[in-house]
């Protein structure tokens, strides 16, 4: 049975209601399209405009690094020292520090022969000795009579240290882990010997007092360390806003 004329009339209206929504909701995906990708494109241009940091490529250029003249006894018995600054803090309980060096170092072989080394810690005045012993072999110069400091047989480990070195820290090796080129040997601390003119009011070695130097990767120089910008304490509260 045929519907009534004002119910075909309805039906009518109705799809036609639908078609117009959809074409709406076409032609506002549109109109969205067409803000939203030049704006997007803004935004990429602007973070690449403003992005100035260019990139170096994966290097060793961690910046500064320490200088540490690492004492150790050969095969035969004779102290040997060498600067080496692919070296840091590794462990705080037990206490521990990380030195890595290549095969080719004859240091590497004493290490590995003693099981020990030290960590001496120079003064500025021996910048002229740190750069000497990192740029002559053990096993063709006696560094100690070239250099004429004093080595100084640790009681503690099997390893000599620089008596004219106002810090020292003897340490057992209690592991290797091959790297690559370097090999990096993790010593335990077990003693620390300071200077009495480099320790400050509470007993701990004061940098000021010290005055140890630092090593920059990028050109190969060395710097002296500058003065105290403020506690870790006090710029633990962060920035004022």
């Amino acid at each position: 049975m045929p519907y009534p004329m004002n119910q075909q009339l309805q039906f009518r209206d109705g799809r036609e209601m639908e078609e117009r929504m959809r074409f709406l909701q076409a032609v506002a995906a549109v109109l969205l399209l067409v803000v939203a990708i030049p704006a997007a494109a803004l935004c990429v241009e602007e973070a690449t405009a403003g992005d100035e940091m260019k990139s170096l490529g994966a290097k060793t250029l961690a910046q500064p690094c320490p200088v540490w003249v690492i004492g150790s006894y050969d095969a035969a018995g004779k102290p040997n020292v060498m600067t080496a600054s692919w070296a840091a803090i590794c462990c705080s309980q037990p206490p521990m520090v990380t030195v890595s060096l290549r095969k080719a170092t004859y240091t590497y072989g004493s290490i590995m022969e003693s099981k020990a080394f030290t960590v001496n810690i120079p003064s500025e005045e021996f910048v002229k000795e740190a750069a000497y012993f990192g740029s002559v072999s053990g096993k063709d110069v006696d560094k100690f009579a070239a250099s004429g400091l004093t080595p100084v047989k640790s009681a503690l480990v099997n390893a000599p240290y620089v008596k004219e070195f106002p810090l020292v820290f003897e340490c057992k090796l209690v592991k290797t882990v091959e790297l690559g080129l370097h090999t990096m040997f993790i010593g335990e601390i077990v003693d620390v010997k300071a200077s009495e003119s480099v320790l400050g009011a509470n007993g701990m070695p004061d940098v000021t007092k010290l005055k140890p130097f630092i090593f920059a990767p990028g050109n190969a120089d060395f710097y002296r360390i500058g003065a105290s910008i403020g506690s870790g304490k006090e710029q633990e509260k962060g920035p004022k806003k």
